[in-house]
This record gives C-alpha cells, sequence and structure tokens, in this order.
C-alpha cells in the first residue's frame, strides 16, 4: 500500500465532525489532522481531553486553523464540518490552494437560487461563488459517482435528502411514478441531526416522550430533493418530524404509479438501479426498513409495500444520520475521489 494521505478535519468537535473523525482514525489509507477554528466554540487542545472516549489511541491534537498550518502538514484534502457560512467562505480559498474539500454543511449543495435563499448567504465574492455554485458536485455516490471522482468541491449531501432522493430516484428516473397526483415525504430524525448546539426545541425536556414536526413547507433540504429528483416543487411535500432519540431517520414515502407495476417489478427496478451501490440494501417486499437495522452503519436501507390496486407505493427509507446522512458519506465521496473502494475505513 502507498504511504498514507494527510487529511484535514476543520469541525471535528461537533456531531457529525466526531463521526468523521472516529472513521478517519481507522481508515488504513489517510492520516488524520484535526483542527479548529479560533473564534470557534471549543477551547480544547485535542480530541481526547474534549471526548475522553477517544483516549488511549493519542491525544490528537486539535491544530489552530491556518493556511499555513495545512500547507506545513501537507494536507491534500480538507473536510468541512462547519457551519453553512463558514464553508461558504472557506471553501473557495482551499480549492484555490490546491487542496480537495469535502463540505458536510449545506454550502455548495443547490444550483438554484431560489432554493439556496433558505441560508441567506451573503457573498463577498458574488462572482467568485457563482461560479463555486456551478462547479461543485452534489456528492450523492449513487447518482453521481463518476462526477464526485474528479471532483475538487464535493457537496455532502443533507441527511434527509439522502434518505428521500434514494428511495425515489429508482421510480422517478424509470417514470414510474405519477408525478402530476404528487408525492409526500414523512419523515423523522433522531434529535443528532438538529446539531450540537442546543436550542429550546432539542433540550431533553422538549423532545423526551414528545414527536413533532419542524419546518414544514421550508426545511433546507427540500431543495435538494427537487433539484437532484429534477422535480417541481408543487410535485413533492416533505415534512420532517423531531424523533426523541439520539440518532437514526426513517423517510416514509406515498405516491401513485404512472401504471400498474406488480412488487416483483418494484423491486427488481430497485435491484437494478443499486446494482453497483455498496451501501444501498433493497428488503424484499413484506420486509420493510427499521431506524435500528441501519443504525451505526453507512447503509441506506429501502424497503416498500404495494397496495392491491397496483397503483398506490409506499417506499420506506432509513439510514444513520450521522453516518451515510454526513460523515460516513462523506468518507464514502473521499474513497471516490482516491479511486478506492468506497467501503474503505466503513466497514
Amino acid at each position: 500500500m502507498s504511504s498514507k494521505i494527510k487529511v484535514a478535519v476543520l469541525g471535528a468537535t461537533g456531531y457529525s465532525g466526531l463521526e468523521l473523525s472516529k472513521i478517519l482514525l481507522r481508515h488504513p489509507r489517510v492520516e488524520p489532522v484535526f483542527v479548529r477554528r479560533e473564534n470557534g466554540k471549543s477551547s480544547a487542545a485535542s480530541l481526547a481531553e474534549q471526548f475522553p472516549g477517544l483516549s488511549g489511541n493519542g491525544s490528537h491534537s486539535l491544530l489552530p486553523f491556518s493556511w499555513d498550518a495545512l500547507a506545513q502538514e501537507k494536507v491534500e484534502i480538507l473536510f468541512l464540518a462547519t457551519p453553512h457560512e463558514v464553508s461558504r467562505a472557506l471553501a473557495p480559498e482551499a480549492v484555490e490552494r490546491g487542496l480537495r474539500v469535502v463540505d458536510l454543511s449545506g454550502a455548495w449543495r443547490l444550483k438554484h437560487a431560489a432554493h439556496r435563499a433558505v441560508y441567506n448567504f451573503t457573498d463577498h465574492d458574488p462572482a467568485k461563488a457563482a461560479s463555486f455554485d456551478r462547479h461543485a458536485v452534489y456528492g450523492l455516490p449513487e447518482l453521481n459517482r463518476d462526477r464526485i471522482a474528479a471532483a475538487k468541491l464535493v457537496a455532502n449531501p443533507g441527511c434527509y435528502a439522502t434518505s428521500v432522493i434514494l428511495a425515489l430516484a429508482p421510480l422517478v428516473s424509470a417514470g414510474l411514478v405519477d408525478r402530476q397526483r404528487g408525492i409526500v415525504s414523512d419523515s423523522k430524525s433522531g434529535v443528532s441531526g438538529a446539531g450540537k448546539e442546543p436550542t429550546a426545541r432539542t433540550h431533553f425536556v422538549s423532545v423526551a416522550d414528545n414527536l413533532s414536526a419542524y419546518s414544514v413547507f421550508g426545511h433546507r433540504h427540500t431543495g435538494e430533493m427537487l433539484e437532484q429528483l429534477n422535480l417541481h416543487s408543487s410535485e413533492l411535500i416533505f415534512t420532517p418530524h423531531l424523533l426523541p432519540i439520539p440518532r437514526g431517520i426513517l423517510s416514509t414515502v406515498y405516491l401513485h404509479l404512472s401504471h400498474p407495476a406488480s412488487p416483483e417489478q418494484i423491486e427488481a427496478r430497485y435491484r437494478e438501479f443499486y446494482a453497483a451501490a455498496r451501501w444501498v440494501r433493497t428488503f424484499a417486499t413484506p420486509q420493510l426498513p427499521q431506524i435500528q437495522f441501519s443504525l451505526h452503519s453507512n447503509y441506506c436501507d429501502i424497503g416498500f409495500a404495494l397496495d392491491e390496486d397496483s397503483h398506490r407505493l409506499i417506499v420506506v427509507s432509513c439510514l444513520d444520520n450521522l453516518l451515510k446522512g454526513a460523515a460516513g458519506q462523506a468518507v464514502q465521496n473521499m474513497n471516490l475521489m482516491y479511486g478506492w473502494k468506497e467501503d474503505e475505513g466503513l466497514n
């Protein structure tokens, strides 16, 4: 095996950043460097200091961020597990300095200004930002494997978006969905999907023994679903809910088929579409995925139920929002960018 490449993680102390750090520490082809922002929340000098569970395997120093420090460490690829506006500012300069970037935020996922408006970005150089928007590759390997391999900037998908897009892509691309009758996705996520910074909505007393809808008709991931599936906003209703569990997503997607089909035909379509997809598991009907099946793994599990009328279809998609929905998918993208097997470091 050739010598390991240096990779840097900026934002290693967040939920997704910590999961990413754990994966990179065991990845056989990389040597991770952990970096902290000087104006960030953490003042810890090492990951082990902030997360004692990582002690015993080195201290994993948290270096102050600077471009000179990354150059001195000979870093080749930079993971940004940072707030959206931070990634929006840093990614272009990183690419210009010769680094490849995998961004876990929503800064570069969206191509259409109307969808991107939900983030309310203020770009210091709008022309440069527009150029990077055009060239950033949406990092869903099951759809964009070839483009990711050559990309300099990969925009890691949102967790809800991953679950819904993977549930629908085989059907939409084959013209099997009656789009005029609309698609409804009822999605539920564990609390870690809201990020590490606590809010009134995510405190224990608000979440425990509760289930709540939020960001109805306004969630940031909706634009990703519309763009990647080439749907009009009138064709998809997406409603996210907060589950009283730490992690995991379950999306239940309701749709009508454009023409009658059998369960065998639906299953065959999924298996054909995902034949080369290492991290998608298609369940044979009548078995349906559950959050616990994909928890702590990089799998997205997909199952379905077809009504006796052969027209009404319900698709269930489950994944771990911190892995396939964030850190695991980021490493999967890195593996593609360097021509490695997609499961390197993820088994």
